[in-house]
């Protein structure tokens, strides 16, 4: 990894643009108005030529035998992790859950909410070339905590370890279809897929485009790019810890980004070295020096609170605080998808075990994003009840500011409550 200084690895940084090309764009539409307009024909093709899969309306889905087909490839070690994570998921989650209420503001007159889970939600996994179990979980499990009955699910390649994951989950619609098509398929609906109300989950470019393009039709919880990590580290840092950790998501993906900002030159330069030992061992070698290569990065920075500064301007992904006193930066800390505290919880802590979700904004959209949760399943609904005199109090106001804006008929609705018959 290089070394550079604040302003020299900003501008490295920054260079991963997430910007997308007209022509990407442009496909990606035409695929999603395929789809609304040829329904499960246009997944059919799609399927066939960009999967390599045949595909029909008795095989898109999976059945009860291929599930418990999967169950039966089910290491019993493996099964229990998986459960195991399950757990830990929900019991973070509830703590999310809101209760709606009314209570008097004035007398006589009441507000309040009252909260109601989407009617059905799709999510989105990644498959193909791997398998994410855990992505399921942390799309499925809020899903269920908020009081969602109806989750679909589409996956291309629909590994043993995906239907698995989805079955622990209560989900019973599990689609092999990926990629653009899928996300419109759950925006849109066809003769097999049914039409969600919110769609959440990873994905690649296509992926992301889809869900910019289709929101309106359906909610969608982010646009994420590609994976990153940041790490703030002072002298009491590991550097095996640290190169170990930075290579976590370089073997993502090839435009996946890792940054160290550190106040220790000499670490800087033991991290390093460090990476360039651990990576020539990964079996993702080649993807991974590949990401390492382009965005990896180490900025040296003057103060730990410098630090900070440039993590907040990055908005990273996962931030691991990798210092003596982790809790103690934490107020300095503006923006991040997760907050990994301390040498002992790493980023894939997060990923698979903790129960804190792992489907994060990235490419700076921490700024304004938050961590997949229960609040992307539901609504919360005003209520208003004011009795005949808690109204009269209000008339006069209300009346005026409906006649100051010009709708006359705004006011008229109050003021015949309150003339004389």
């Amino acid at each position: 990894m290089k070394i550079f200084d604040k302003e020299k690895g900003l501008k490295r940084v920054f260079s991963r643009t997430r910007t997308l090309s007209d022509d990407i764009r442009e496909r990606v539409q035409e695929i999603i108005n395929n789809v609304r307009e040829n329904g499960d024909k246009a997944l059919f093709d799609y399927a066939a030529r960009f999967d390599r899969v045949t595909l029909t309306a008795e095989t898109v889905k999976i059945s009860e035998a291929e599930i418990a087909e999967a169950y039966s490839a089910m290491p019993e070690s493996l099964l229990n992790a998986l459960r195991n994570a399950k757990r830990n998921i929900e019991n973070y989650h509830k703590k999310q859950l809101l209760k709606g209420e009314l209570t008097e503001s004035v007398k006589g007159g009441k507000k309040g909410y009252m909260i109601r889970p989407v009617t059905r939600a799709g999510i989105y996994v990644p498959g193909g070339k791997a398998s994410y179990p855990s992505s399921v979980l942390m799309a499925a499990v809020p899903a269920r905590v908020a009081g969602v009955t109806d989750i679909v699910m589409c996956t291309p390649g629909a590994s043993p370890l995906t239907i698995v994951a989805a079955a622990e989950c209560g989900v019973k619609e599990i689609f092999k279809i990926g990629g653009a098509q899928a996300i419109a398929a759950m925006a849109y609906g066809t003769e097999s897929v049914p039409k969600c109300d919110v769609i959440c989950g990873p994905g690649n470019m296509y992926v992301a485009e889809a869900k910019k393009l289709i929101y309106g039709a359906a909610g969608i919880d982010m646009i994420a790019g590609p994976s990153e990590i940041l790490i703030v580290a002072d002298g009491s840092a590991d550097k095996k810890f640290l190169a170990a950790d930075l290579l976590s998501q370089a073997e993502h993906d090839e435009t996946a980004m890792s940054v160290l900002v550190t106040t220790d030159s000499k670490l800087a330069e033991e991290v390093s070295e460090e990476v360039s030992a651990q990576l020539a061992r990964l079996p993702k070698k080649d993807i991974a020096g590949k990401s390492v290569d382009s965005y990896g990065t180490i900025i040296v920075a003057n103060t730990i609170e410098e630090c900070i500064d440039i993590s907040n301007s990055i908005a990273p992904e996962h931030l691991e605080l990798c210092v003596e006193e982790p809790e103690k930066l934490l107020p300095l800390v503006r923006n991040a998808g997760a907050v990994f505290l301390g040498h002992w919880s790493p980023e894939p802590l997060g990923d698979y075990y903790a129960g804190t979700n792992h489907v994060l904004p990235n490419c700076g959209t921490a700024r304004y994003f938050s961590a997949l949760g229960v609040s992307n399943f539901i609504k919360r609904i005003s209520l208003i009840e004011y009795d005949e005199n808690a109204l009269k109090d209000a008339a006069s106001d209300i009346i005026s500011l409906a006649e100051a804006e010009g709708l006359t008929a705004h006011a008229n609705s109050i003021r015949v409550r309150f003339e004389e018959k």
